[in-house]
């Protein structure tokens, strides 16, 4: 062989050598930008009573209707609101919507701001910094750990009229107005107020802000621009404008109430809400013990561009983004189920959409398994930049309870449509979703008013991560081995007032049902919570004794299971050793049958002391005889330290210093600092 040729072929193994890695590159870039993103977190606020994913699913499950009068307590003038008649000036012929009562409370202590500060910020960005840290909390992360990191936020966001609405803010407000009612501060205020370094951005497409927030989150974290991510939407209603906007358009409900593709729609009807997911990388959410309530398989953005009017939806512009969604999924139209739409009840709108899904769900699926279609905006009306995360929340919702709820207020498919162009059928009745060999999918659509249309494809968190519940079989932690098993379990609560200790007392009583188990409140309560100086510990056997002295603490009722009081300054701990005299006949009986974490360090103690003892360590514990021997009481207390100290170890608890009081407790604080 020449030397030419040992060089071409040296030459040619280094190509191939390069090539595989430039194709293993390339498939790892591949994998990164379609991984699906876990939705491990959800919390939200909508009309009705929904204060959170639970509530707004059996709202729904239901088939409540959350429509109501307009509120009293926001300087509406109410009486001088109302006319018949759709040309009026400065009128709404709508008297009803969808509102959350308790939109503009705010425990501005909680997050460190001002009384003056508070009463001027928009009640979007209180609403959604109290919903965020709920969001973080219901996922078991505590926000206080997610300061300095990469978190992100996108938070979909209308212009409430807030400020409108205040017309002459009170004195000694002078430099809260800007920040408190700026559109970019809705995000912005969520990073401040956690310490958040990801992206902070505000979006703003109308109707569909919430989704297109979510489809720029997930890009996001596929770009490994942030670990976590809170994609949201709120919207408050403070003023009563965009109901004399829509009468003027003659585009409301006149009885505020959407019709989604029935016949009898007549327009759309407002609402308010704010809905928060918590989305993470899949690969990292099972890396990071995260439960999966959903994954977000893909998503597409796009706009109308020049159609038949500014406001006027645009068929074609809805079947591309549908067809752009289902291709960053990798799926075919007959892979999805259900669609969430967006359903305004529109004359104009919903034809349209309806149409947009006939050509593209529609064609070509086997007619015994028709697209289904609903909206959750038939139960709270139209929550505007909110809506499309509460469609979100409503399907992943229904994938876990393994059916799609029936959509309100269709007295039949409206005729502007041609129902037979495909295989597509209304939500007419709640119809079974059970979950079977292929994962079950849904679309969720918002298109805004501005033209920009989002669609979002949501599936069932695959079998493990679905399955995956805090354990709560009483020989076993979470974490591992339990560190104790006894018939009271402790549920730790912490505030950093009186007032919302108790209030916290209320809400955690209310959300105490049958079916809670003990150990998982426990768990649940001390390791994914922030820790505030007020705190109490309740010692709960089950969930109705649990309950009772719940309400004992929310009243300032004394209770014997309760233990409350106001921590001090933070300080080191320390385990201090008893000499000789502390002992008792029957000492540690009790934690030898009920911490096995405790029986398991006095197994190995036992064996240590069997070379130099002639008698049995456990035998001395359980019989308490020998306690008057020196030679017995020594090894005996030192044996019972060390598994004590393995206890408060398992708690959490990690020692700045051990003490002893003995050359015995001297060895033992020598063998449980090792």
């Amino acid at each position: 062989m020449t030397a030419t040729e040992d060089r071409l072929r040296e030459y040619l193994k280094r190509v191939t050598t390069d090539l595989s890695r430039v194709r293993t590159r390339l498939g790892d870039l591949e994998a990164a930008s379609t991984e699906p993103i876990a939705i491990v977190g959800m919390a939200c606020r909508y009309p009705g009573g929904a204060t959170s994913p639970e509530e707004l699913w059996r709202l729904v499950e239901q088939e409540r209707d959350a429509v109501g009068g307009f509120p009293t307590d926001r300087g509406w003038d109410l009486d001088g609101l109302y006319d018949p008649d759709p040309d009026a000036t400065g009128k709404s012929y709508a008297t009803e919507g969808g509102f959350v009562p308790d939109a503009f409370d705010f425990d501005a202590d909680f997050f460190g701001i001002s009384p003056r500060e508070a009463l001027v910020m928009d009640p979007q960005q209180r609403l959604l910094l109290q919903t965020c840290w709920e969001a973080l909390e219901r996922a078991g992360i505590d926000p206080s750990t997610l300061a300095g990191t990469d978190t992100g936020v996108f938070a979909g966001a209308i212009s409430s009229g807030y400020l409108v609405q205040l017309r002459q803010p009170p004195a000694g407000v002078e430099g809260y107005l800007g920040t408190g009612n700026m559109a970019s501060v809705v995000s912005g205020r969520v990073a401040y107020a956690l310490g958040l370094e990801g992206p902070a951005v505000t979006i703003d497409t109308a109707c569909s802000s919430s989704l297109v927030a979510l489809h720029w989150a997930a890009r996001s974290l596929r770009a490994r621009e942030c670990g976590l991510a809170l994609a949201a939407g709120v919207t408050v209603m403070a003023s009563p404008s965009a109901f004399l906007e829509f009468s003027r358009q003659r585009g409301l409900a006149t009885d505020g109430r959407c019709k989604s593709f029935a016949a009898s729609a007549d327009g759309a009807g407002w609402s308010e809400g704010v809905g928060v997911l918590l989305l993470e990388r899949l690969s990292d959410a099972r890396r990071n013990g995260h439960r999966v309530l959903a994954v977000v398989r893909g998503s597409a953005v796009n706009q109308d561009g020049a159609s038949n009017g500014l406001t006027a939806p645009n068929d074609l512009a809805q079947e591309r983004v549908i067809r752009a969604a289902l291709a960053d999924a990798r799926l075919t139209p007959a892979d999805v189920d259900a669609v969430e739409a967006h359903g305004t009840g529109t004359r104009l709108g919903d034809p349209i959409e309806a149409q947009a899904l006939l050509a593209t769900y529609g064609r070509n699926r086997p007619a015994d398994r028709p697209l289904w279609l609903g909206s959750v905006k038939s139960n709270i009306a139209h929550s505007q930049a909110a809506a499309g995360v509460a469609g979100v929340i409503k399907m992943v919702s229904a994938l876990q309870h393994e059916v799609l709820p029936r959509t309100l207020h269709v007295d039949a498919p409206t005729p502007e449509v041609d129902w037979s162009a495909g295989a597509v059928r209304l939500l007419t009745e709640a119809v079974p979703w059970p979950a079977g060999a292929e994962p079950r999918r849904a679309g969720v659509s918002s298109f805004g008013i501005s033209g920009t249309n989002a669609h979002v494809i949501i599936e069932a968190a695959p079998a493990a991560e679905a399955n995956a519940e805090p354990t709560s079989d009483d020989s076993a932690d979470v974490t591992g081995p339990a560190v104790l098993r006894s018939e009271l379990l402790p549920w730790s609560l912490s505030a950093r007032t009186p007032a919302a200790l108790a209030a916290q007392a209320d809400r955690l009583a209310a959300a105490v049902t049958g079916p809670a188990r003990p150990l998982d409140l426990a768990w649940s309560l001390a390791t994914t919570r922030t820790v505030f100086d007020h705190r109490a510990v309740v010692l709960a056997g089950d969930a109705d004794s649990g309950r009772r002295v719940l309400h004992a603490l929310a009243a300032g009722t004394p209770d014997p299971a309760v233990v409350s009081g106001l921590a001090g300054a933070s300080r080191k701990v320390a385990f201090v050793f008893p000499g000789q005299g502390s002992q008792w006949a029957g000492m540690a009986v009790e934690l030898l049958e009920c911490s096995p974490v405790f029986a398991a360090r006095i197994a190995e103690c036992e064996v240590a002391l069997s070379a130099y003892v002639d008698w049995s360590l456990l035998e001395v514990l359980r019989a308490g005889t020998g306690l008057d021997r020196v030679d017995v009481v020594q090894p005996v207390l030192w044996a019972v330290m060390v598994s004590l100290a393995a206890v408060w170890r398992a708690c959490g608890v990690q020692p700045a210093a051990v003490v002893g009081h003995s050359q015995g407790e001297i060895a033992a604080a020598c063998v449980a600092g090792a």
